[in-house]
């Protein structure tokens, strides 16, 4: 399979008794970023990491830290995950009345700029502001907890949103995430995604981390 891919490790699942080692143990198995999944109990049924756990992972790993905020009002938390040191700060098009806004602040804050969209939101809802940002991320569960089943109904969005992204802005990571394995990652990518976000397939992989990761990467070269 041609062309630059992303592995981006979800420390949902991680052992947290072990984090920093797990996190180096993914940086030198190859892994490209560190994925935090930021949940307020409120948006999503779960409750997670705060910026204090951002800044433990940077502490370990000069990869980029990828984070997802699924969140209510994501605007109040931007600039202390920004100190906190992630690279790309990523919010939902459902919880952003004034997205055009909140992916400004992102910016300002010196971070990349995400936008995502749960399973049973159109992919039109992004075309507004798919020029503005540098990843755009579509979940293939309903988000909240790690260990999901994919859903294939989200494929044909991939494949909209890869084609207007190769439209209108190029550079833009199309990102998945949710039930990736490694029959489900070939399916993601043929669709368009070209970075991938797996947790229960890294961290509770029967042969360990690298196992998992060069499972998934073996996926993405054949």
């Amino acid at each position: 399979m041609p062309g630059p891919t992303l592995i981006a490790p979800s420390i949902l699942s991680a052992d947290f008794t072990r984090l920093g080692e797990q996190i180096q143990t993914c940086q030198h198995a190859g892994a490209d970023w560190i994925h935090v999944d930021v949940m307020d109990g409120r948006f999503v049924p779960n409750l997670t990491m705060g910026p204090f756990i951002v800044q433990a992972c940077r502490r370990v790993t000069d990869l980029p830290i990828d984070v997802h905020l699924m969140v209510e009002t994501p605007e109040r938390l931007l600039d202390a995950f920004a100190r906190a040191g992630a690279t790309n700060l990523t919010v939902h098009v459902e919880t952003c009345p004034h997205l055009h806004r909140t992916l400004q602040i992102i910016h300002e804050l010196g971070c990349q700029a995400g936008v995502v969209l749960n399973p049973g939101t159109p992919a039109s809802h992004l075309d507004p502001v798919l020029h503005l940002v540098e990843l755009v991320l579509v979940m293939s569960v309903n988000p909240g907890y790690s260990g999901q089943s994919f859903l294939p109904e989200v494929l044909p969005k991939v494949k909209y949103l890869r084609g207007r992204l190769d439209e209108i802005n190029p550079s833009a990571w199309l990102e998945i995430d949710g039930g990736m394995n490694t029959q489900t990652i070939s399916l993601a990518w043929q669709a368009g995604a070209r970075a991938f976000v797996a947790s229960n397939a890294i961290f509770n992989h029967p042969k360990g981390i690298v196992a998992g990761i060069q499972e998934l990467r073996a996926c993405l070269s054949a």
